[in-house]
């Protein structure tokens, strides 16, 4: 079995069941699976599938890249004896796109989202026996109107684009709860004051139970609270600073989160009926406020420059779906010892345990939601609703601090004059800032902005290392705030007209992308040939960077290499191609800080 830890490590529970290994699986490219009913259980199919990889994956055992759009799964399971009397949950991390569930032959839900977990009650369908679970997915493989991202509606991948994934991506797993629980916990820091507000949603009858929560840092119990419920919710600010200057970041970072010290608190929450545990959780928070100020971006109230790499999350034989959880760790590490302190996850919302890990190292993280490449009502449907999920499952990790809900205009292709998809950016923005108060929000990262916390430019016009005059010309352009506003990356608006910049911090978001294969193939922005070339090649354009006046932080393309596109810092397989403590030391040279 792959993937074997617990996949939601930020609300775990300590009973649960992995059914990630092998599946049964088949194609149904005729459309018969529902008329010959499939999801009956005397119903076999024909193929094997190890989940939770996609049958595009060599990693799936299929490895076929071909257009299917509507696939099957099905597996036998045994549900615990000690679980009879619980109401049983069915959880996907993931499944991309449009899902529907079947236990034992009957149909128990569906969900229509191919990057954001669900849960199914399945108490009621199973015979505690040997139970069986059938899963039906339709990802349409052309279609542009969804949230696709960089999965190309092109049979073939090319340029910028990558294979497909259809199906079960993220792990499947049952876990047992009583009829009262807890289903979700919210905590938001109030850095100023060093508190945490707690925000609490339970299922079932909760009046009369006691809600113990127990606060933890560094293994030491910190606080300890105990409720007993009257009403139907819970929402109780913690004081966590206790008076103590060393606990907040005067003297050094205290017990605060950031990069360079990711100090987390620990907390487990229990419902107790009398002596009887319902329910118990752990989880964890990180007290942090990020802000614009000034023209500059602040964590925790002081000025923070981030230098951000483009990462993909893709893997060669796996796709999306990283081989194990120490990829996760792998990539941050690689990441941190060249000098980067965060990653923007492009096109893509990355496994929860990819946060977790980027929550315990310290390392920034900006979310963003795979696009459409067309506007149209179903557009504006799919993307929001994948929106109020991603958010529901994420807002607890500290290390995500900025939203990137549209990229470079995808989705909304006509923004420059077109009212309707105007008014979705400012929705869109102004959505995330309702359900998150927390986080900044760009609303369209590269150009064609409406309102937005951070002017998130794209550049890859720097030229070849002897096209002098277009290095000079992009160099020139990145030095002053009203240069930058004037240009047109990609022959765009930094601005939607009618838009104005309102003194945001300016970031170069996109930049780089040098080809560089040792092998002299594949597709980059622009190629050199040799390391030393690769080397000199980044200096320069961190050097154009570092001599701006007003840009704030920058995101450099690209982690890794990608398919035939040849231009990460590492290759595909996460090998270094040039020396990563020389890329270091360009990143952390002194340059100007603080925009004036």
């Amino acid at each position: 079995m792959y993937r074997k830890e617990y996949p939601r490590p930020e609300f775990k529970r300590n009973e649960w069941l992995n059914l990630n290994g092998t599946w049964e699986f088949s194609f149904d490219d005729d459309q018969i699976g529902d008329e010959e009913k499939w999801f009956e259980s005397n119903i076999h199919l024909e193929q094997k599938i190890e989940v939770p990889f996609c049958f595009q994956s060599n990693s799936s055992g299929i490895a076929d890249t071909s257009y299917h759009d509507y696939v099957w799964y099905k597996r036998d399971f045994i549900v615990p004896s000690e679980w009879a009397g619980k109401e049983i949950m069915l959880n996907f991390g993931a499944v991309d796109y449009h899902s529907f569930v079947y236990v034992n032959g009957s149909f128990v839900g569906e969900h229509i989202g191919g990057h954001t977990p669900f849960s199914l009650n399945i108490s009621r369908f199973l015979n505690f026996k040997e139970d069986q679970i059938t899963v039906k997915v339709y990802d349409p493989s052309k279609d542009e109107r969804i949230p696709r991202g960089k999965q190309y509606w092109h049979e073939e991948s090319a340029a910028i684009w990558y294979t497909r994934t259809t199906g079960i991506w993220q792990t499947v797993w049952l876990e047992p709860l009583n009829t009262t629980s807890l289903t979700n916990v919210k905590f938001t820091s109030d850095f100023d004051q060093g508190m945490v507000v707690g925000e609490y949603l339970f299922e079932g009858d909760i009046s009369g139970k006691q809600v113990t929560t127990k606060i933890y840092y560094e293994g030491k119990l910190i606080i300890e609270d105990s409720q007993k419920m009257h009403d139907t919710s819970l929402k109780k600010a913690y004081y966590l600073f206790d008076y103590k200057v060393d606990r907040s970041d005067y003297h050094g970072q205290g017990w605060t989160w950031t990069p360079e010290t990711p100090n987390l608190w620990d907390v487990v929450i229990e419902i107790l009926d009398e002596e009887k545990s319902l329910d118990k959780v752990e989880t964890y928070f990180g007290l942090r406020k990020v802000h614009v100020q000034d023209g500059m971006i602040y964590l925790n109230n002081r000025p923070f420059y981030q230098k951000l790499v483009l990462d993909q999350g893709y893997w060669p034989d796996s796709l999306m779906t990283a081989p194990t959880d120490d990829d996760f760790i792998k990539d941050i590490k690689l990441a941190k010892e060249m000098g980067f302190n965060g990653c923007r996850k492009h096109q893509k919302v990355e496994d929860p345990r990819f946060l977790y890990w980027a929550d315990k190292l310290g390392f920034i993280v900006w979310g963003e939601c795979a696009s459409p490449s067309v506007y149209s009502d179903l557009t504006v449907e799919r993307l929001t609703n994948e929106w109020f999920e991603i958010i529901n499952r994420d807002y607890n990790h500290p290390c995500i601090l900025t939203w990137v809900p549209i990229n470079e205009s995808w989705g909304v292709p006509e923004i420059s004059v077109d009212k309707k998809q105007q008014h979705f950016s400012q929705a869109i923005y102004h959505l995330l800032h309702s359900l998150d108060s927390t986080r900044l929000v760009i609303s369209n990262d590269g150009w064609e902005m409406t309102e937005t916390d951070i002017c998130g430019v794209h550049s890859y016009v720097h030229g070849n290392h002897d096209e002098h005059q277009k290095y000079q010309e992009f160099k020139d352009v990145l030095s002053t705030r009203e240069k930058i506003l004037k240009s047109q990356p990609n022959r765009r608006r930094i601005y939607c007209t009618g838009f104005e910049d309102r003194y945001s911090p300016v970031l170069l978001t996109e930049f780089g992308g040098i080809g560089f294969d040792a092998e002299g193939s594949g597709w980059g922005y622009t190629k050199v040939d040799n390391e030393n070339n690769f080397i000199k090649d980044y200096e320069r354009i961190i050097d154009a960077i570092f001599s701006s006046e007003v840009i704030n932080g920058f995101c450099y393309t690209q982690l890794t290499d990608v398919e035939q596109e040849k231009n990460g810092l590492l290759t595909a397989n996460r090998e270094a191609k040039c020396s990563l403590e020389k890329i270091k030391k360009i990143n952390l040279r002194w340059h100007a800080q603080i925009i004036k």
